[in-house]
């Protein structure tokens, strides 16, 4: 019972920090809006109308896609390393944002062989999201095709990461063929932004995110048996291989739509599991997919409020926060504790 009370004490916390970081965010931007005037904002009676468009069209929008992603991100990347029992895994371990990255590398850096028919999709708003969307399905069907003929997990870590390779490889072909103009457009994309998401896009991406939980929910107490060895799991009457395909697909619903919307964003799937992990002692599933959602979205606004640069007319990429953020933190935890708790 005591327990249960810290876990409980624990979610309100985390709820609490997520709810004040939602506020600040909205908050701070290059538009200098009083504090008063956002939540008027919030309620639709702004007094200046500019204010209302910035709140509800760009700050509120930027901040639901930051929770979405590092939620989805962290539950992604705890299931990936309950998966593969290895602490080094993320959510991109399959090669999901290798696929993603080169969908959107023939769509930009290809664009000068493809014309005609593709002119309009060329041209689009969806076009980006719809190419790395289109990328990571390809790898995710390549990867799921092998894991029914490998039941192997350690060989199904490494085919993803012989994926990775080969798309990045691919990768590197279309760029050494670009021009300057090209190439420059596809490194913003490989930034990440969190930014510029209409409502439409946030729905589709609210939908990966819930398909995504359920799925991990439904695969808790799998999870929990996975932890003690495949030998001990099958004892328990679990179906590995139909458990490990529900695995990669929550991952790649999770991992492939956020990358699809917001481009690859680094350290969050990776370290967030275990920096949950510290604060949380609990191998329990159940309590951990709630706990480390919560987390990845709190650490996600608070890598995004950064980006801001607040009082000033700059934005930094969000990779490049969450990364300068997140390798010390790991670091840090590598050398305090010798290794990673999983």
């Amino acid at each position: 019972m005591m327990l249960q009370k810290t876990y409980i004490r624990f979610f309100i916390l985390l709820s609490v920090l997520l709810v004040v970081l939602v506020c600040v965010n909205i908050s701070l931007g290059s538009v200098d809006i009083p504090t008063l005037e956002v939540f008027d904002s919030i309620v639709g009676s702004s007094s200046k109308s500019s204010w209302q468009y910035i709140i509800t069209n760009y700050r509120i929008p930027k901040a639901i896609t930051a929770i979405i992603a590092g939620g989805g991100l962290a539950i992604s990347g705890l299931l990936m390393q309950t998966l593969f029992r290895n602490p080094l895994a993320g959510p991109f371990v399959l090669g999901l944002s290798s696929g993603a990255s080169l969908g959107v590398a023939i769509l930009i850096l290809g664009a000068g062989a493809i014309s005609g028919i593709f002119g309009a999709f060329l041209l689009g708003p969806w076009s980006l999201v719809i190419a790395s969307a289109l990328g990571s399905f390809l790898v995710l069907l390549a990867v799921l095709a092998v894991t029914l003929k490998v039941r192997d997990t350690m060989a199904i870590l490494i085919i993803g990461l012989m994926f990775g390779s080969l798309t990045g490889a691919l990768v590197a072909v279309l760029s050494y063929f670009s021009d300057a103009e090209q190439l420059q457009q596809y490194i913003f994309w490989s930034f990440g932004s969190l930014g510029n998401q209409t409502w439409q896009g946030i729905s589709i991406l609210s939908l990966c995110f819930f398909v995504g939980l359920l799925l991990s929910i439904y695969s808790a107490k799998s999870l929990n048996a996975l932890l003690l060895g495949e030998n001990y799991a099958k004892s328990m009457g679990l179906k590995i291989k139909k458990n490990m395909l529900l695995l990669i697909l929550a991952t790649s619903i999770l991992a492939g739509g956020i990358t699809a919307f917001v481009g690859p964003i680094a350290f969050i799937g990776l370290a967030v599991p275990h920096l949950t992990r510290q604060f949380i002692k609990t191998s329990n599933h159940f309590v951990l997919i709630p706990a480390v959602a919560l987390s990845g979205a709190i650490l996600m606004l608070v890598c995004d409020t950064i980006a801001q640069l607040p009082g000033t007319v700059y934005t930094l990429p969000i990779n490049a926060i969450t990364s300068l953020i997140g390798a010390p933190v790991v670091i840090w935890l590598l050398v305090r504790k010798r290794k990673l708790i999983f």
